[in-house]
């Protein structure tokens, strides 16, 4: 299989390049280029730029707001947007609630909230964990009941990202006990602003407000919020968690976390010498690079060679395994590189935040968990038993 770009496809990377040194805020660009995670009004004005040129969906029809690009064309729109420290379009909005609206939505529902997703006039979250509930997603408790032309959802969620931006947010829900706990379960979306919704913020160990619990106090919801068949919702979970797993290697951002750790490398000193003049930093990044290049070639192989996917259904766990690891590891290297100042924890808005390693801290900290969410490494490794070594 070859994996160079086409002429085509170097054009289109080109093309991109291009779009976003003309447009890319240079203030977002540089916040993001130190660590910082971006902020709602970040990637709101910024997914608004790439709507203009149906980038924000690039996998959509172009009738709901995307530009209908193949495969690799939107690999290439993905890792460049990363490697320039660029917002990414909001992944709730986009790669997860509008693939499974788009297979299993009515035509009432894609017309209505597809070009809302896309434009980011209306931000969803994703409420699917829930207390002992987590790894194990089918155990799942909160419970809707229908009464008329509404279901009453009484229950929680917990680890919500983002619910204190969000507008709504896609849920399972059990609508029946069944013998079989994948089935019963239902997708629905739902107004935060819903009666009976509450939120209450979680603080990670980054000294950072990214997470939520949700609570349903017999909130009303209507029936034609419901997508897909009631008791079938199993099967749009299943489609928007392969979706997720597939985009969760960051191999763009891997790339621009390397090049950051060689910048500050070369510029920070020790004594008379810089950083980068070690031996067994230089080895060590070079390690990282040929990491980084495998798993590149890996994601690549598995997305346009459709006969990977079907003949290893697990594939992608390798993806979210090592890529996970990989921002482990390189986020670490960050914090080693900036010294004690490093994990110092400094605000995230101000003078400060301008430092170069202003964020090293809570990057560091940030990604401790990334080898838990989108599926634990160790839930990744008993899919990999399963399917690759039978």
């Amino acid at each position: 299989m070859d994996l160079r770009l086409s002429p085509s496809e170097t054009a289109f990377r080109d093309d991109v390049r291009a779009f976003i040194r003309e447009r890319l805020p240079v203030e977002i660009r540089n916040r993001l280029r130190q660590g910082h995670a971006p902020r709602k009004q970040d990637t709101v004005a910024w997914q608004r730029v790439l709507h203009e040129r149906g980038w924000a969906a690039p996998h959509w029809p172009a009738e709901y707001g995307g530009a209908g690009l193949g495969t690799a064309e939107r690999l290439i729109l993905l890792e460049e947007l990363q490697r320039a420290s660029a917002p990414l379009p909001l992944p709730f909005n986009i790669a997860m609630l509008g693939p499974v609206l788009l297979r299993f939505g009515t035509p009432e529902q894609k017309r209505f909230f597809l070009p809302k997703l896309a434009n980011l006039d209306l931000w969803f979250c994703q409420g699917f964990s829930e207390p002992d509930s987590g790894s194990d997603l089918a155990s799942l408790r909160t419970r809707a009941v229908r009464d008329g032309d509404h279901y009453v959802v009484d229950g929680q969620k917990i680890w919500t990202t983002s619910a204190h931006h969000a507008d709504w947010i896609f849920a399972l829900v059990r609508t029946e006990q069944a013998a079989r706990k994948q089935d019963g379960i239902s997708f629905l979306l739902i107004d935060l602003k819903t009666p009976g919704v509450s939120i209450r913020p979680i603080v990670s160990i980054d000294g950072q407000h990214h997470l939520n619990e949700v609570f349903f106090d017999r909130a009303r919801v209507p029936v034609a919020h419901l997508v897909g068949e009631e008791g079938r919702g199993w099967d749009c979970a299943k489609y928007l968690l392969a979706s997720e797993r597939t985009n969760i290697a960051n191999i763009g951002l891997c790339w621009e976390r390397l090049g950051y750790a060689r910048e500050i490398a070369s510029q920070v000193r020790q004594g008379a010498s810089r950083l980068m003049d070690d031996p067994k930093l230089g080895a060590e990044l070079a390690v990282l690079g040929a990491e980084v290049r495998a798993l590149e070639l890996t994601n690549w192989r598995f997305l346009l060679d459709p006969d990977i996917a079907r003949k290893n259904p697990g594939f992608a766990s390798v993806l979210k395994l090592k890529g996970s690891e990989l921002m482990q590891e390189l986020t670490t290297l960050l914090a080693r590189l900036a010294g004690p100042s490093g994990l110092e924890r400094r605000p995230d808005e101000g003078a400060s935040a301008q430092h170069p390693l202003a964020a090293t801290a809570s990057r560091y900290f940030f990604y401790r968990a990334a080898t838990i969410y989108g599926g634990s490494s160790e839930v990744q490794k008993d899919i990999l038993a399963k399917t690759l070594l039978g």
